[in-house]
């Protein structure tokens, strides 16, 4: 059950205390002590028949044991699945870089089959010269590789008004980062030649939804990809296959699938995805648009509701992740009294521009209360705010660019529920 709890001043300095030093975690005493293991001194089926053979899988799966981690949907969230979202189940992944099997999706009018022999890209309106591309067409262009998370504008969106679902899978699992290839939009658009008063792209794919987003052009000739392939093969069906747009930064619907056209022109379409969608419901009935960077933002993946203590006190691992649309983030700080005292995480593995960056902080825990929180700060020096600093601002009636602390309840039993600090 999600809630608001208060946590007692005791227990705040005491976990002050243990969170000052906790950077220096004894290891000793985690192997088994030397003694007969059956699973070491007996032959076991595995060690005694043949396995598969190199051509039981021809395109490699995850084993059996690893079945639940899976994109998970949540039913009542919308009215049919062809318009909706999965949720990508970061609490069971380590490292940066998101499966393609695992990463969320997002629907306006279902994925499509579009196949390449039938894929056009056409770009018009101010330009010199009004352009069709197949998919060809494009693999002749000068490639170009981009890690990048997407993440929907809506991620944590539930979550304005109180904590709401277990799990950071469906908390902030509407995100996912991966390596993308393909041509920089910039070469396409110099191929048709914009003329000078050409000042907006929009973007629009070519599902049944036709779903389109408008850029500014800087935006669009600076880093955006016309990406065909993710993680080192191509696209999948749900996530654009064969041609997607990548907006590095910008929320996930301007990251247009199975794209199938460019216009430029003087002003911005004002389509239906930046008007009734996509805006931000201020308090005084107004909305405001054209908030296309996703603010730093960072989420502790374990331990989580969906990923408890199992081992008890002793030695434990917090890790998690933090993004930033305006570039790398710089630090990450981790609480374990709910905001009263940080103490600054390790960032592991490469710091990317506009990516996932693991941190991970380890310490010994002695088996008490904890109420975890992780807090982002970018490289302009913007520092992730609480939900109730968001809510000051914008009100309660709203579902975009949450990009709040989040606070998990760890119990003395390990087991973890999500909440907020009165």
């Amino acid at each position: 059950m999600s809630g608001t709890v208060e946590t007692g001043t005791s227990r705040r300095a005491f976990l002050g205390a243990g969170l000052a030093a906790g950077a220096a975690v004894a290891t000793t005493g985690l192997a088994r002590a030397q003694e007969a293991d059956p699973l070491i001194t007996e032959v076991q089926d595995w060690s005694s028949a043949f396995g598969d053979p190199v051509d039981a899988t021809p395109y490699g799966m995850p084993i059996h044991y690893e079945s639940h981690v899976v994109r998970r949907n949540v039913e009542w969230l919308t009215e049919s699945p062809v318009s909706s979202i999965n949720f990508t189940p970061i609490h069971a992944l380590e490292g940066t870089i998101t499966p393609q099997g695992c990463a969320f999706e997002r629907h306006h009018s279902g994925a499509i089959e579009l196949a390449k022999q039938d894929y056009r890209l056409m770009i018009s309106g101010l330009v010199e010269r009004p352009l069709v591309f197949t998919y060809e067409d494009l693999t002749r262009f000068p490639r170009t590789i981009t890690t990048a998370f997407c993440e929907c504008a809506a991620n944590g969106g539930m979550e304005w008004g109180g904590a709401q679902l277990e799990g950071c899978q469906f908390t902030q699992g509407m995100i996912h980062n991966m390596e993308y290839t393909g041509v920089p939009l910039r070469l396409l658009l110099e191929e048709a030649g914009v003329k000078p008063e050409g000042k907006w792209v929009y973007a629009e794919g070519a599902d049944a939804s036709s779903n389109g987003r408008s850029m500014p052009l800087e935006k669009a000739m600076d880093d955006v990809l016309v990406a065909f392939f993710a993680n080192g093969e191509a696209l999948r069906k749900e996530h654009g296959y064969p041609v997607r747009l990548v907006v590095p930064g910008f929320e996930g619907n301007m990251w247009v699938k199975w794209l199938r056209r460019i216009g430029v022109y003087d002003r911005a379409v004002e389509s239906r995805e930046e008007t009734s969608k996509y805006t931000d419901l201020m308090p005084d009935g107004r909305a405001r648009k054209w908030t296309w960077v996703m603010d730093a933002k960072s989420v502790i993946t374990s331990p989580s509701p969906q990923a408890p203590i199992r081992h008890g006190k002793g030695p434990l691992v917090i890790t998690g992740l933090a993004w930033s649309g305006h570039g790398k983030v710089a630090r990450v700080d981790v609480s374990l009294d709910g905001g009263v005292n940080w103490v600054e995480a390790r960032l592991t593995g490469d710091v990317k521009s506009k990516a996932l960056t693991r941190f991970h902080l380890d310490l010994d825990w002695d088996g008490s209360e904890m109420f975890l929180q992780s807090r982002a700060v970018d490289e302009t020096g913007y520092v992730q705010p609480t939900k109730n600093q968001l809510r000051e601002i914008r009100g309660l009636n709203n579902v975009y660019h949450n990009n709040g602390i989040q606070t998990w309840w760890v119990r003395a039993d390990g087991e973890v529920e999500n909440v907020e600090i009165a």
